[in-house]
């Protein structure tokens, strides 16, 4: 959502009408209250991911992409869209397959290194592709980086030198390995005045670790630790974050390295094609990251990560500049470039 959001917003800089970019996202996901709070219009439709066994959701799952189908194809002929851009996942297939049907062009934005199904069959149906990285297997891919909002970019780090503030966040849902570690840590960490917590839950997780919080605090405890279920607002914690404790979502990855912010990345296993795994290492290789696999992601050893990362200054100011390095800042300008063209019918 993110990416076509900045999408968006670059389209929209260079002149063309917010009311001529409409949004088309699921029911299930964020963007019934994100896409509408930027200024634009958002279809939302039923739809959920598909599970890698033969199950009964799945076939309510098919179902759902017939329904989001028809709808699509309806919405497109009302429409009549001078291209539509799919950003992966199951919210962006229906549409993607009722713009083919109606002879509509089409680009699709490959966020990971492994590419997605829903991606790798546009393609395969005519869309033109955009890749965050080199190496992408997307037949024709053009590499544009991975769009981030422009907060991001333009954030400037300014760590407390005197209490090192460690930040946790596991994606909106969250992710329940590090909420435990991050919990663990407390434990661990609950004398310290030299550093700071701020934990992200996720909403999912957000109650069960809150009365885990209140059951861990006892009188005297001098760390300072901030429980929070989401953060609409990451740019504030990268600039204050000494380094952030993160699964390796392609969005996240772009951001850390737009924002200069060094990680320890804690790869979801079982990720499609292994993509969290493959964008860390990236990360890792270029000397931005540590990497710790989900079945080590535990209090002592993140205890030993992050405190061998704090105790080493010049590390941390060298992965920043590594991650800087990475980032591709006019990701969305130049993603905006293939949308342009595919519009006017240049291949």
């Amino acid at each position: 959502m993110y990416p076509a959001l900045a999408l968006a917003r670059a389209l929209v800089a260079r002149g063309h009408p917010a009311g001529t970019i409409r949004f088309v996202g699921a029911r299930r996901g964020l963007e019934a209250s994100a896409v509408p709070a930027s200024g634009f219009d958002v279809e939302l439709m039923p739809g959920r991911g598909l599970q890698r066994r033969l199950t009964v959701a799945n076939l309510r799952a098919a179902w759902e992409a017939l329904v989001a189908l028809v709808a699509s194809f309806r919405l497109l002929g009302r429409w009549r869209p001078r291209v539509v851009v799919g950003f992966g996942g199951y919210a962006s297939l229906p549409c993607l397959v009722a713009a083919r049907l109606r002879r509509l062009p089409t680009v699709v934005h490959e966020q990971n290194a492994a590419p997605g199904l829903a991606n790798r069959l546009a393609v395969r149906m005519g869309a033109r592709a955009a890749v965050a990285l080199e190496g992408t297997p997307l037949r024709g891919a053009t590499v544009t980086g991975n769009p981030v909002r422009p907060e991001i970019v333009a954030v400037e780090r300014d760590p407390d030198p005197d209490r090192a503030t460690v930040v946790f966040v596991g994606g909106s849902l969250g992710a329940r390995r590090l909420n435990q570690a991050a919990l663990g840590l407390y434990d661990r960490w609950r004398r310290r005045t030299d550093r700071a917590v701020v934990h992200v839950s996720g909403r999912r997780d957000h109650d069960d670790c809150r009365v885990s919080l209140e059951g861990l605090r006892r009188p005297g405890d001098a760390l300072r630790y901030d429980l929070v279920g989401y953060e609409e607002h990451m740019e504030r914690l990268y600039a204050r974050a000494a380094v952030v404790v993160c699964r390796a979502g392609a969005l996240t990855v772009a951001e850390l390295a737009a924002s200069g912010t060094p990680a320890v990345l804690v790869p979801l296993p079982g990720a499609p094609g292994d993509h969290q795994a493959r964008n860390a290492r990236a990360m890792v290789d270029a000397g931005a990251a540590v990497l710790v696999t989900d079945a080590d992601c535990d209090a002592p050893r993140l205890d030993t990560e992050v405190g061998e990362l704090l105790a080493r200054p010049d590390r941390l100011a060298t992965m920043g500049s590594a991650a800087r390095a990475m980032a591709r800042p006019d990701a969305a300008e130049r993603l905006a470039d293939v949308v342009e063209e595919v519009a006017r019918g240049v291949t």
